[in-house]
């Protein structure tokens, strides 16, 4: 009798595990690119003023692209807080999007949705606030990469 006790208490525990993965799986999760210290970059003539030029990671050619200045900002400034964010080769080969800094992980479950601007980029994927009321736009990486300005560096 105490086998399929110990029996009936692995099928329970099983099934557990399974909904508590399950769960798990469910959680929203868009966290899909690898940042790197900002890497010394040649820059390219006759190119617009957000590109920044080419450079070597680990071997590979990546395009830097100053995603302030591609937006109509300001050009980031040097600075020990720069990062490049790699896009995967899935979306587009060798290019990197240099950001003035990083903020570390966000659970998006502490994020409320928001409005869209209207007048926002087409790779503005959303918006969001957060419990501070900051406001928070989603990057669609692969709609960033389809844009025609993005891919035509030259000036």
């Amino acid at each position: 009798m105490s086998r399929r006790t110990g029996l009936r208490e692995f099928q329970l525990s099983v099934a557990e595990r399974i909904r508590t993965a399950s769960s798990r799986a469910a959680l929203s999760s868009k966290l899909g690119f690898q940042v790197i210290p900002v890497p010394q970059a040649v820059t390219v003539p006759l190119t617009h003023s957000w590109f920044r030029g080419v450079a070597n990671v680990r071997g590979n050619l990546y395009s830097m692209v100053d995603f302030s200045a591609f937006q109509g900002g300001e050009a980031i400034a040097p600075g020990m807080e720069r990062r490049v964010i790699l896009v995967s080769e899935r979306l587009v080969g060798g290019a990197g999007l240099l950001v003035s800094r990083m903020l570390g992980l966000r659970n998006p479950e502490q994020f409320a949705a928001a409005s869209r601007p209207s007048d926002s980029a087409p790779w503005v994927g959303g918006a969001f606030t957060d419990a501070g009321g900051t406001r928070w736009l989603e990057l669609d990486l692969p709609a960033l990469v389809r844009e025609q300005r993005f891919l035509e560096v030259g000036a």
